[in-house]
């Protein structure tokens, strides 16, 4: 099973912090950051029960930025899906895929939830790398925080036994990709006003598939020597 995060945003109620304490507990999980939280107080550790010990070292933070800051993966979740492939920004995979697809990597990786009734706003969603969703009935399909969350980490933990994948790049390399990306779409004047929401698109493709260490530095590679070759204005060698 990866080296997993459990990030909850702008939580409302604790009662509902609890209980994902204690279904961490269930699933052998133990690192809980609390983003702008309610307080916490004895409900919720009447809720979590014997994930006690989960709240009481869970990390508060305040921004999801602080909360990540040494993640590889940052997967948000949200009930909220958006049709049409134009509409990359609410395209999220469903947990099941989502957790075979990152089974038996070692690299940390977060997962969001937000708010009770309003979610991840967009901006926080942009910051994610991936989206997943639980899929659910189109006439309610959005499950209650703690119910969303246990549904997550028991999908994960099913692939515990999986075994390991070669070693994805990390996050330093991703971000120098990413910077690599941004440089050629600047060096082939591309749009500004498309810029950042073609960044977003090219992050979550490259969240979804999760390439190995060696892909990534392959692509890295040939978008650095591309951006320069474009501004310097000679040919490739």
């Amino acid at each position: 099973m990866p080296d997993i995060r459990i990030v909850l945003v702008g939580s409302k109620f604790e009662g509902n912090v609890g209980a994902v304490a204690r279904s961490m507990a269930n699933f052998n999980l133990s690192e809980l950051y609390l983003v702008e939280p309610c307080m916490i107080g004895d409900d919720a550790y009447r809720r979590a029960k014997h994930g006690a010990c989960i709240l009481e070292k869970a990390v508060t933070a305040d921004s999801i930025e602080e909360a990540t800051r040494d993640c590889f993966l940052i997967a948000g979740t949200s009930g909220i899906t958006t049709k049409g492939d134009r509409n990359y920004t609410r395209m999220p995979v469903p947990v099941r895929e989502f957790a075979q697809n990152v089974s038996g990597y070692g690299e940390k990786i977060a997962i969001i939830f937000g708010r009770e009734d309003l979610g991840l706003f967009q901006e926080e969603l942009n910051r994610c790398d991936i989206l997943i969703n639980i899929p659910t009935g189109d006439d309610y399909p959005v499950l209650n925080l703690s119910h969303a969350a246990t549904l997550v980490m028991y999908e994960l933990f099913c692939t515990e036994n999986v075994t390991r994948r070669p070693e994805p790049a990390d996050r330093k390399e991703k971000d120098y990709m990413f910077g690599f990306f941004d440089d050629l779409t600047d060096a082939v004047g591309y749009p500004k006003h498309r810029r950042e929401e073609t960044s977003v698109m090219f992050r979550r493709m490259m969240g979804r598939s999760i390439p190995t260490k060696y892909e990534y530095n392959t692509i890295m590679g040939i978008f650095g020597d591309a951006s320069k070759i474009i501004k310097n204005g000679k040919k490739w060698e």
